[in-house]
């Protein structure tokens, strides 16, 4: 059985179920902006990369000059409740136990910074990671920077560490990284979408993520 020191995990639609409050924030901002409304599928398909990049998918008419207020649109949406959006269930009680072993916890997330920090703290879980990194700090997912990021910063071996995620995007962003990866089923992405990406594993639940990582963890030594 293969055995890893650390764990990094994706935050929305992993940790958070914040999969339709997203999804309601594009749709909106995209009404206030007088642009067509995206379908709930594909607009959380987009989950996962930096909002920039997820404009070019949902708003493919938005002319170059409005993305800033576009932006401007879907934050004023997302943070009317971002702060009372729920873990899922099961998450602080994980963590809790892998922090008990040791082993080392990370978030990579295609949230920004000041996004990724009134959730930290609102949930209480800052506490919990050794490092996180977000979009708006290195290049967004697919693209590897982030998970790098992290492997320098904490002095991992890349074969020894498995992200966690709910989107191809954070699959994907494991493989250019050369980790492993856990995708998980009940956020973003369908299974048949996940699937396809070929992750490690596809889990479909908080517990069943837990008891896979069960036994296959190793206490770092500090």
């Amino acid at each position: 059985m293969k055995q890893y020191d650390a764990v990094i995990f994706d935050w929305d639609g992993t940790i958070m179920d914040s999969t339709q409050s997203i999804v309601s924030a594009i749709q909106l901002a995209c009404a206030d902006m007088q642009l067509p409304v995206p379908p709930r599928e594909r607009a959380a398909w987009v989950i996962g990369l930096s909002l920039e990049s997820a404009l070019y998918h949902v708003a493919p008419d938005l002319p170059a000059d409005q993305l800033s207020a576009f932006v401007d649109r879907y934050k004023h949406h997302f943070f009317q409740n971002d702060q009372t959006i729920p873990l899922f269930e099961g998450i602080p009680e994980m963590l809790s136990g892998l922090k008990e072993e040791r082993v080392s916890l990370a978030v990579a997330t295609g949230k920004g910074r000041v996004g990724l920090d009134r959730v930290l703290q609102a949930s209480n879980l800052q506490h919990y990671f050794d490092m996180t990194r977000c979009a708006d700090e290195a290049k967004g997912k697919p693209d590897p920077t982030m998970l790098f990021d992290i492997i320098h910063g904490l002095g991992l071996d890349p074969d020894r560490v498995v992200m966690v995620g709910d989107t191809t995007h954070d699959v994907v962003m494991a493989h250019n990284a050369g980790i492993d990866s856990i995708a998980v089923s009940y956020g973003a992405h369908d299974v048949d979408t996940l699937f396809g990406a070929e992750p490690t594993v596809l889990v479909h639940s908080v517990e069943e993520m837990s008891d896979w990582l069960s036994g296959r963890l190793v206490p770092v030594v500090r």
